[in-house]
């Protein structure tokens, strides 16, 4: 106990002394209270809270018209229908209000690089987002009994109006809070400081979203000739200078884009603005040096932090995709069980051994399970060296060369679906050997883990199913799979989904 104590008592020196410098620096800059928070003293404590930079005006401009058309839509419906304001109707419109003000995407009008004016939601997206909403709808009146009142006519009738409604509103509402940004006061301008990759890149953003004000331009430790002829140009001066300027121009905004640090040249900066009233705003110019997965701001009990490497599965999105697993495996069980049977009966009539195969592969998290295939050669390796299927592989049963031609081998891997083992779509799970052996000669080969493996993927569906006789061919598959969790969304799900039905009748990497 004494060893422990003194051990941890050796821990303890540098990292105080390294708060205490910390404090005293953020004492210089933004006073004591601060300087508790560095201490972390535990009667100081500052909650971390999401928000916007919007306009109250404009969040309720570009928030409220969708929920309120989709009701309105509803009742003019039922009105032309024949049937009559009820209390059933308000409890219907309220539902309805609800559910869209969740499903619908806020409308926004922003300018691609090109000039064009660019809407979003795109029309597909809110076609899906509109079919969703009519499908809860429908099923609250069939569930309550209100067909008959409501009217199936007039139902159907707002479900096919509805997208036609909502994107023209949408399109309104987005340039009118376009426009209303784009003539507010002066006090919407903001400057940025630190003309690094970042904050360029950050000034470029705000021009194309259209909707945060007028950018005034840089300002940076640096002076014009160490920066590049284009930043040059909209330098406005050193930071010495930025709280004169921001007080003389009503500067409403201010995006530090430096990196976060101790360094006195920021405690003087941060120390300048506390005599100004405008919003600042940390944008890190180093967190960029990562490679990012899913990053995202979040809040641990009330303590801000970034993720960097997180998986997209978390939350709502999660249990949408789960759900939408289970729907899909068991509508397949119904339909694929007769011709489950009769390949079971092939295998078993045709070949010696069992009919399904069990291959130890990782899964979630890296935890290793078992993927159900039915057998389709006349070996079931399964230990610390497995050799990967090839082309003309003698080692393929008649019956087994067919299977894997058509992809029906992968069959059984709906009951891996059902366990919550892998999912329809995700990157596909390699044999426990093949994962030892190039988790050390790839840079982030593990971090494909972070979701449910699955039958088809982004890689499957880029050409690059079957065999990965040599490490390039590893390397652009863990590629396309760290690509999927960075972008994933269901609509991205939906369109592996497609392009894999498509795959199976013509894939020559099948084999």
């Amino acid at each position: 106990m004494q060893h422990n104590a003194s051990v941890m008592r050796e821990m303890e020196l540098p990292s105080a002394t390294s708060r205490a410098a910390a404090a005293a620096a953020i004492t210089s800059a933004v006073g004591a209270p601060a300087a508790r928070l560095a201490s972390a003293r535990p009667d100081y404590q500052t909650a971390f809270r999401l928000g916007t930079t919007e306009l109250p005006s404009v969040t309720m401009l570009k928030g409220l018209p969708g929920p309120a058309v989709a009701v309105a839509t509803l009742a003019i419906c039922i009105y032309l229908g024949g049937s009559r304001p009820s209390a059933n109707f308000a409890a219907l419109a309220v539902i309805v209000f609800l559910v869209s003000s969740r499903i619908l995407t806020t409308p926004a009008a922003r300018t691609t690089p090109t000039g064009m004016l660019r809407m979003c939601p795109t029309r597909l997206h809110l076609l899906w987002e509109c079919a969703a909403i009519a499908a809860l709808v429908f099923f609250v009146v069939a569930a309550l009994g209100l067909t008959s009142e409501i009217g199936a006519g007039a139902l159907t009738a707002w479900a096919l109006v509805l997208p036609a409604v909502l994107t023209l509103t949408n399109s309104a509402a987005a340039r009118i809070a376009r426009w209303c940004m784009s003539h507010a006061s002066t006090a919407r301008s903001h400057i940025i400081i630190g003309a690094t990759e970042v904050g360029v890149e950050l000034a470029k953003r705000i021009r194309l979203g259209g909707d945060s004000g007028t950018f005034l331009g840089y300002f940076d430790f640096r002076g014009p000739a160490r920066l590049s002829q284009t930043v040059s140009q909209q330098w406005i001066g050193n930071c010495d200078r930025v709280a004169a300027f921001v007080q003389q121009n009503f500067v409403a905004s201010i995006y530090i884009a430096l990196p976060i640090s101790t360094n006195p040249r920021m405690a003087q900066l941060l120390r300048q603005l506390r005599d100004t009233t405008a919003s600042i705003y940390f944008v890190p110019s180093n967190i960029f040096s990562f490679d990012l997965i899913q990053p995202r701001c979040t809040e641990i009990h009330g303590i801000p932090a970034l993720a960097v490497c997180e998986t997209p599965h978390q939350g709502l999105p999660g249990l949408q995709k789960r759900v939408l697993d289970l729907l899909l495996a068991l509508a397949l069980m119904s339909l694929s069980g007769p011709l489950m049977l009769l390949i079971a009966l092939a295998i078993k009539c045709t070949s010696h051994g069992p009919v399904l195969f069990k291959q130890r592969r990782y899964g979630l998290h890296g935890e290793k399970i078992f993927v159900y295939k039915f057998r389709s050669m006349t070996v079931c390796e399964d230990g610390g060296s497995v050799t990967q299927a090839t082309r003309n592989d003698c080692r393929t049963t008649p019956v087994g060369r067919l299977l894997r031609r058509t992809s029906l081998d992968e069959l059984p891997q709906i009951l891996n679906v059902l366990q919550g083992t892998m999912s329809f779509v995700g990157p596909r799970p390699h044999a426990v050997a093949h994962n030892e052996r190039y988790r050390k000669l790839i840079s982030g080969y593990m971090i494909r883990h972070k979701v449910r493996p699955g039958i088809t993927g982004w890689a499957q569906v880029n050409g690059l199913r079957g065999e990965t006789d040599t490490l390039d061919k590893m390397r652009r598959r863990i590629e396309y799979d760290i690509d999927y969790l960075t972008n994933w969304s269901l609509w991205l799900d939906l369109k592996i989904l497609l392009r894999t039905f498509v795959l199976v009748l013509h894939d020559e990497n099948a084999y």
